[in-house]
């Protein structure tokens, strides 16, 4: 561990570098910032990454009430997005590819929830009470989109959602894979409403067992990234909203990485 890290979740200086020109100014006419804003960062990194509660934020680090709040604000107002959309350009196209993707693969997670307040429901099918996460990655297994909603909603449901939440975004996207839970009444919405299609890929029936299958198997990489931090192993927030944000940070942080280390 380097001098300025205090924790290994603390960023390096090649990978300061790298979000640092993306932090959102202060607003002029307000308060001037009295906090580190790299220390800050890292402060969220902390518990993004070992999972502790805010409030149990070590005091190497800013008061927890800043770093609540700057998570908050930027959950609010679309940061935590804008800057893992710009790495992920970024590491795209130092992969040799085109910074807006043409294929990505669509799939959910059902994770449970605690005691908290807020939207959940039961998975019957995975018998899971909590909330359930529907992700659309790119063919590197990079977050395209990201919806959190009740556990009881089913995938076809939850993919709606959010293919209108990608709106204008991806404007290259042409085929989406997706497992057969995404078939009937959804091709045909697709068909109808988007520019790209949907394309089911199934396992043979004379196949049994745990089967790969690469197209399919990309987006569970996915979320295998995402759950290594611990926040996420389950879900923790009391909004949806906050638990998007969560997975955006633990992706930026990923892409961080990559980026630093090329």
């Amino acid at each position: 561990m380097k001098k300025n890290q205090q924790y290994p979740t603390d960023l390096t200086d090649c990978q300061w570098n790298c979000i640092k020109d993306l932090i959102p100014v202060a607003k002029p006419g307000g308060r001037p910032r009295t906090q580190d804003m790299r220390a800050v960062i890292n402060g969220i990194l902390y518990v993004v990454v070992s999972g502790c509660q805010w409030r149990m934020l070590p005091r190497e680090y800013p008061a927890w009430q800043s770093g609540y709040t700057y998570f908050r604000t930027w959950r609010d107002d679309g940061t935590w997005q804008r800057l893992h959309d710009t790495l992920r350009a970024q590491v795209r196209q130092r992969a040799g590819r085109h910074k807006q993707p043409t294929a990505g693969a669509l799939d959910s997670q059902s994770v449970k929830t605690t005691a908290l307040p807020g939207v959940r429901g039961y998975n019957s099918g995975k018998r899971v009470k909590g909330r359930k996460r529907h992700i659309l990655v790119d063919t590197l297994g990079l977050l395209l989109a990201v919806v959190v909603t009740s556990a009881a909603l089913s995938d076809p449901a939850g993919a709606k959602c959010l293919l209108r939440r990608l709106g204008g975004a991806c404007k290259k996207l042409r085929r989406i894979w997706v497992d057969g839970a995404y078939r009937g009444q959804l091709l045909e919405w697709v068909i109808l409403h988007c520019r790209f299609r949907l394309q089911p890929v199934l396992r043979s029936d004379e196949q049994k067992g745990f089967v790969v299958l690469p197209r399919r198997l990309v987006v569970e990489r996915t979320f295998a990234w995402i759950t290594q931090c611990r926040r996420l192993g389950k879900d923790y927030e009391g909004l949806p909203e906050s638990s998007e944000a969560m997975m955006y940070i633990a992706m930026t942080r990923l892409m961080v990485r990559r980026l630093a280390a090329a």
